[in-house]
């Protein structure tokens, strides 16, 4: 019984538990149909999203909005960058315009650069001509600047190479200074009596020659006492003196762009001197008269002229050797460079000569250069020496003078094979040296009563002074 009652316990417990299962599921179930509900809920909000889709389209709208907004700003921000950009490439148009002005100048420069390189190696070959001549125009009374200080008759003159200041020597053994822009008298070295050369500073016999450096440190003198007195341009002040020739000193020149002079005397020696050590330097021999002139460019070599002994000498110095010219004819007073290859020389009977250093003679002769004036009618042809010539260097331009009453001013023809006579200048006197200027724009000339080396003849009508002829030029068309 206890069995059975344990079984219907059991049993009872079992049914009793399978009643209350369902119970229990079906609260499970609600349980479950609780939970469920979220689920539904899920389901529901997705159907709510669904359902709400249109705000989020509107919302997707206004996003596409912004994103328009932000597109043109885009664009804005690219209209931006495109002014920077355009700006940019003005800015590189200009700049690429500035460097081509700047090419084209460099070009104009290097074209006048290259132009001036061979102008100057021209100029070192001896083989520039500047053709200048037919653009000068026959001066006036009024172009003519009359300078008077000197007592007796100017044998020497030379302009500093700033073209501002004339140094002039003549036979009262004194040196003047003068002022181109003012036509006056700046410094006087008066001349000493003879046998006063220890005590007095200065010349005391005829001053034949002057030479100044091209850097205008040094003036240079020379006179009939044989002495080669050293100045200073600025304040005339004595800065050393040279004795070794043996006779009268007639020719001074500096090496063109150096303080190496060579000096001429009537010894027949040519001298050269170191005037930055103030020492002597060498003598060159081979004269066999008395030297009249003497000239000197770049190189270094001088061109002297041999007086009676009838020859052109040119002295090369680095070489030790010379070249010797003949042809001329009577004696030979004068020679001028007028570049490191041709010259230009006078003679005592009324000649002018061009000359080519590659030539033992002359390129060309012209015979009665100065024939005289009608109001120099009592000078005969044959008694108008040629007492100076000068060149304005590197041109076609010379000038010669005499004592017919006239600077005659010459042109040299294409290749240095002619002289034709351009105009002349009436002065009266025995023109006893000529210099143009650097710029060559006027030309100097030494006048005195006399012949610079001595008294042949004397014309009272002359005025010893200094004569600067300004020169007018024509437009060059080129």
């Amino acid at each position: 019984m206890s069995f059975f009652i344990k079984s219907k316990g059991k049993q009872k417990g079992g049914l009793g538990s399978k009643r209350k299962h369902p119970a229990g599921s079906k609260g499970k179930k609600t349980q479950k149909s609780t939970v469920k509900k979220p689920k539904n809920a899920l389901k529901l909000g997705s159907v709510d999203e669904e359902i709400a889709s249109d705000s989020e389209i509107e919302s997707d709208a206004g996003l596409v909005e912004l994103k328009g907004h932000s597109s043109e700003s885009e664009l804005e921000e690219e209209t931006a960058q495109e002014k920077k950009l355009r700006l940019t490439k003005q800015y590189l148009a200009h700049l690429e315009a500035e460097e081509a002005d700047k090419l084209e100048d460099e070009a104009h420069e290097r074209d006048l650069v290259g132009h001036r390189l061979k102008q100057d190696l021209l100029e070192q070959a001896g083989r520039l001509q500047k053709q200048i001549a037919d653009s000068y125009v026959l001066p006036t009374n009024d172009d003519i600047t009359v300078l008077r200080g000197h007592q007796l008759p100017i044998t020497c003159l030379v302009i500093t190479p700033d073209d501002k200041h004339i140094f002039s020597g003549a036979k009262d053994c004194s040196i003047i200074k003068w002022s181109i822009e003012t036509c006056k008298k700046v410094h006087v070295i008066h001349g000493g009596r003879k046998g006063t050369e220890k005590k007095h500073i200065g010349h005391t016999a005829h001053v034949l020659c002057l030479a100044i450096s091209t850097d205008g440190k040094f003036l240079a003198s020379g006179d009939r006492n044989k002495l080669i007195h050293i100045w200073n341009p600025d304040t005339c002040q004595l800065l050393h003196t040279f004795t070794g020739h043996r006779d009268a000193v007639s020719g001074l020149a500096f090496r063109k762009g150096s303080h190496q002079l060579f000096s001429a005397a009537h010894d027949r020696f040519v001298k050269i001197w170191n005037l930055d050590e103030m020492a002597y330097v060498e003598t060159l021999l081979g004269h066999q008269d008395s030297i009249t002139s003497i000239d000197s460019l770049t190189r270094d070599r001088a061109v002297t002229s041999g007086g009676r002994d009838g020859s052109i000498r040119i002295w090369k110095v680095v070489e030790e050797s010379q070249l010797v010219f003949h042809g001329h004819g009577g004696s030979i007073d004068c020679v001028a460079l007028i570049n490191e290859e041709h010259f230009i020389s006078g003679a005592d009977n009324n000649s002018l000569s061009l000359w080519s250093v590659m030539k033992k003679k002359p390129v060309c002769t012209v015979h009665s250069a100065h024939p005289g004036t009608a109001d120099n009618s009592g000078s005969s042809t044959g008694e108008n020496w040629i007492t100076c010539v000068a060149s304005l260097q590197n041109t076609d331009l010379v000038a010669s003078g005499s004592k017919d009453g006239c600077v005659r001013l010459w042109k040299i023809g294409q290749g240095f094979k002619s002289l034709t006579p351009l105009f002349t200048i009436p002065i009266v006197g025995f023109i006893n040296a000529l210099q143009f200027s650097t710029s060559g724009n006027f030309l100097v000339a030494a006048v005195g009563q006399e012949h610079r080396l001595g008294r042949w003849w004397r014309l009272k009508e002359a005025k010893n002074a200094i004569h600067i002829i300004r020169f007018k030029r024509m437009p060059d068309d080129r």
